[in-house]
């Protein structure tokens, strides 16, 4: 006797799958104007311009690089483990 097929599920979007993709997309802006942010009132702070702004902003970029590339790994993972 034929094994019964499951039943297919309704095509709808899995909205906790859009969230994440969407805060993936905004680790890199985020990261970079909080890096601009505490450079900026830090050389305020400090009388220091443009160092902390130009260290900091660095700081931000590789940052969100590396929050980036964290994030994008944890969704291929769970891609491949069907979840």
């Amino acid at each position: 006797m034929p094994k019964p097929e499951p039943p297919e599920k309704p095509l709808r979007p899995d909205f906790r799958r859009i969230a994440e993709l969407s805060s993936v997309g905004l680790l890199l802006p985020s990261s970079i104007a909080v890096g601009l942010f505490f450079g900026y009132l830090l050389d305020k702070w400090l009388g220091t311009p443009p160092w902390c702004l130009i260290i900091f902003t660095l700081l931000g970029v590789v940052s969100g690089f590396l929050s980036l590339f964290r994030g994008l790994r944890k969704i291929e993972r769970e891609d491949h483990r069907g979840v």
